[in-house]
């Protein structure tokens, strides 16, 4: 009896330790869309740019995609899946395949780099990119959250993006390739929806504008949320 009561006892032991290792390390998933929107750009282009994340405290997969759909077409895309490990409790690495698309054309990159929060509370995603052909890219998005009010909260935004190599079919040039300077106000009704209004300016530069020659500024409606 006294064997029994002290097996009983040691299972009871390693069971709440090994429950408590699940609630330490729970799974975690969230889908966040940071842009769900219409311009005022000739046809109304729709905007999105959202991502899932599922996985644990150190170790997550990431689904993202950003796009404009005009027309009844997607005129372009970057969507990607990559595999993120923590190295700090501020900075996430990851790696993984990106897949980009325009009218009837894609192109598939290897790509790795740094998720986190930079100094001064600065949302930054930085990602290298190369592809089959040996084309090297470099894309990278910083957000700001300025608190205006504890609903009211004010988000300049900056996204860019560069090449090695022309790729004509993607319609993409060597070079400093584009800018997105953005400026959005958004209201939270609850920390998970916020319908907000924006301004903001693309261009393109140098081999890429002479494919698609962009350099303007729209006003945008749209609304934030994620579950």
């Amino acid at each position: 009896m006294k064997n029994l009561f002290l097996k009983i006892l040691l299972l009871g032991f390693i069971t709440s330790n090994i429950f408590a290792a699940v609630e330490d390390d729970p799974l975690l998933y969230k889908f966040s869309a940071e842009k769900f929107e219409i311009t005022t750009g000739d046809d109304n282009p729709f905007n999105w740019d959202v991502d899932f994340m599922i996985g644990k405290d150190l170790n997550k997969f990431y689904l993202y995609s950003e796009g404009t759909y005009v027309n009844s077409e997607i005129s372009e895309s970057e969507n990607s899946i990559v595999y993120s490990r923590a190295i700090t409790s501020l900075w996430d690495f990851q790696s993984g395949l990106a897949y980009d698309t325009v009218p009837n054309e894609n192109n598939l990159w290897l790509t790795f780099g740094f998720q986190g929060l930079a100094p001064y509370f600065f949302e930054s995603r930085v990602n290298f990119l190369i592809d089959d052909d040996g084309n090297i890219g470099l894309r990278a998005d910083i957000d700001y959250d300025l608190l205006l009010t504890q609903k009211l909260i004010l988000t300049p935004s900056l996204a860019t993006s560069l090449y090695t190599k022309n790729n004509e079919k993607m319609e993409i040039g060597s070079g400093l390739s584009s800018t997105s300077l953005s400026l959005r106000l958004r209201y939270e009704f609850v920390r998970e929806f916020a319908p907000y209004i924006g301004v903001q300016w693309d261009k393109t530069y140098g081999n890429t504008q002479d494919h698609e020659d962009i350099n303007e500024t729209e006003i945008v409606f749209g609304v934030k949320f994620w579950f």
